[in-house]
């Protein structure tokens, strides 16, 4: 039922499921429910009280197409791929480097994928860092990420690269002369302390 009226007002299942689990708690609980209670009724919904309404909540879930604990699966399984292939293309370049889980071992807490321990140059500029994204750069993410993410890195590592591996609308590439560059594969000319890489 939350299904097909989900699909009948044009309103992402998950969301719709969100809503009504919110609801039930609340009619039914002495406190109002917290969110994280909540979400991790949504990533397993046998712990939802009601059997039919954690049914319902279950195939809103595994039908959604675009939000909920699956597609951020997916999302996630997507961006590790693409940053095993980004360490994989910085190790046959012979490029050194510290990856995200090394530099949180080191006791940083906001990182991008990977710090070069030696920078690299690439079309003219210098880079520290490189983060990968395996999205499509859109104005609004891009704005986000820029906030949330590359100006911390670029101030704690100074300038980097982000790899936007689906693409990327070209006008937001303006941040090159302050220290943020955008590409939509690894660059085929990057200049080592030493030697060209090709």
């Amino acid at each position: 039922v939350l299904l097909e009226l989900a699909n009948e007002v044009d309103y992402a299942p998950s969301l719709m499921a969100r809503i009504i689990l919110e609801r039930f708690l609340q009619k039914h609980e002495e406190a109002p429910p917290s969110k994280s209670v909540i979400n991790s009724m949504l990533r397993d919904p046998s712990q939802i009280p009601d059997g039919v309404l954690a049914n319902q909540v279950y195939q809103c879930i595994v039908n959604d197409c675009c939000y909920g604990p699956l597609v951020d699966c997916i999302k996630h399984a997507i961006g590790h791929e693409h940053e095993v292939l980004l360490r994989d293309l910085l190790l046959e370049k012979n490029l050194s480097f510290l990856d995200e889980d090394q530099l949180r071992a080191r006791g940083y807490d906001k990182t991008p994928d990977f710090i070069l321990q030696v920078p690299v140059a690439v079309e003219g500029h210098i880079i520290h860092w490189i983060e990968s994204k395996a999205s499509f750069g859109d104005e609004c993410s891009h704005h986000a990420y820029l906030h949330d993410q590359f100006w911390s890195y670029w101030n704690r590592f100074g300038p980097g690269l982000v790899i936007y591996w689906y693409g990327f609308i070209q006008e937001l590439d303006c941040n090159r002369e302050r220290g943020i560059l955008l590409h939509a594969c690894f660059p085929t000319d990057i200049v080592t302390l030493c030697h060209s890489v090709a």
